[in-house]
């Protein structure tokens, strides 16, 4: 099947993203955020609604990163048409802490995005790893 203009666009949109994750470059990562925001991100709390406070939470992540981050993506579906998109992924993250262990474990992804002025910004993010609901703890060593 062939991919519209629009799914291209966003695919390197999710190249560029991923690429900045692995730097652990604050800034650089949220510039690919755009408001109303909505996350619900795998760490902390159960939302997230605007950039200052994802971004206070991604600050808060870092410190315990040491670069470059894990930040790896397979199983990608992209559907775009017009100014919406959305995206799933299976995401392979993780990063070397202060004492120099590498720390990594496999996640689900979904992105949702809008073109706005001419430029796709994140405007809905999941990411979500599985769970054990006998102990209620989560699996990190899930595999696709």
């Amino acid at each position: 099947m062939e991919r519209t203009v629009e799914e291209t666009e966003v695919d390197a949109l999710i190249d560029q993203w991923a690429a900045a994750l692995r730097t652990c470059d604050v800034p650089r990562i949220m510039a690919f955020y755009s408001e109303p925001l909505t996350v619900y991100d795998a760490i902390g709390p159960l939302r997230f609604k605007s950039i200052q406070a994802y971004s206070e939470h991604w600050d808060y992540c870092m410190q315990y990163c040491v670069p470059p981050m894990t930040f790896d993506l397979s199983e990608r579906s992209v559907t775009a048409e017009g100014k919406t998109a959305f995206a799933s992924f299976l995401i392979h993250s993780g990063a070397q802490d202060k004492e120099g262990n590498h720390h990594t474990m496999w996640m689900r992804g979904t992105g949702c995005y809008r073109k706005i002025g001419g430029v796709w910004k994140i405007v809905h993010e999941h990411f979500s790893t599985p769970f054990n609901p006998e102990t209620g703890s989560a699996i990190f060593d899930a595999r696709p």
